[in-house]
């Protein structure tokens, strides 16, 4: 209703950045020294302010952004010039659900309290440079994993996984239960729709377990299941091409269905 989108909201999440930044004071005493934050872009700074919009989530959302993404095609930058997200700096801890590479469970239902308590936070970093990543720096009370996905951004289109800043956040909202949310922020993305789109089925299951075990049961039957009909496929695909042969290659090896197979589980792979 109208009602939850207007200052009661506002007033919610002013109070836990409030909460946030006291925390971060007594955990980060002296990191803060080097005075980037009087550097920023005023506008920059303003637009950053989660307040400021009404449409953004009722608790705090914020990325640590190691500007290693393009910026014409980063979503977390995005993000932060639309105030629908709030910029970290290296060191500065997040006391809510961060989405991590050193996550140990996965996020689920379960993370709900911990979301709307107390935010949820990205790393906006490139996938091709993992290795170089200080996640020490970016230390959050919660770290998570993300189920089985497929992205839908420009970049990674189709591929498992590869989830950019603002996918990453929409299926987390969504599967603690703040589907409005996840669709708003894709939503402000031309491509975001389909996100949410290609991984319907898998998303509504997933928000519709207990835990994070439930969690993980669901996206290794879906895989299983995948990994069946994938194998039915290509069984069918050798025996209407020997159906139809009747040529001088009918028993050979040919090259491009192999090789084609081959690159793909290596894409998967990666």
């Amino acid at each position: 209703g109208g009602t939850r989108r207007g200052g009661h909201d506002r007033g919610d999440r002013e109070e836990a950045w409030d909460k946030m930044e006291k925390l971060n004071l007594k955990s980060d005493s002296g990191s803060d020294s080097d005075g980037t934050d009087g550097s920023e872009n005023s506008s920059e700074s303003e637009a950053a302010d989660p307040s400021k919009d009404l449409s953004s989530a009722p608790f705090p959302v914020a990325m640590w952004d190691l500007q290693q993404c393009d910026p014409k095609r980063c979503s977390g930058r995005k993000l932060a010039r639309l105030g629908l997200i709030k910029e970290l700096k290296l060191g500065q801890r997040f006391p809510g659900l961060c989405l991590s590479p050193q996550g140990v469970s996965v996020v689920s239902p379960m993370d709900k309290d911990i979301v709307s308590e107390m935010g949820a936070s990205v790393i906006d970093c490139s996938w091709a440079r993992l290795d170089d990543t200080p996640f020490n720096k970016m230390k959050s009370g919660h770290p998570r994993l993300l189920p089985w996905l497929v992205a839908a951004n420009t970049v990674n289109y189709g591929k498992p996984c590869k989830l950019n800043c603002v996918e990453a956040l929409a299926a987390t909202f969504y599967i603690v239960g703040y589907q409005d949310l996840a669709k708003s922020y894709m939503a402000r993305f031309s491509w975001g729709p389909a996100f949410i789109d290609i991984n319907r089925d898998l998303l509504d299951q997933y928000s519709g377990c207990k835990n994070g075990e439930e969690v993980l049961e669901v996206q290794n039957k879906y895989l299983e299941m995948a990994s069946k009909e994938r194998e039915e496929k290509e069984k069918c695909k050798k025996e209407k091409s020997s159906k139809q042969g009747g040529g001088y290659n009918d028993d050979m090896d040919l090259p491009s269905s192999e090789s084609d197979a081959s690159t793909e589980e290596e894409e998967e792979d990666n």
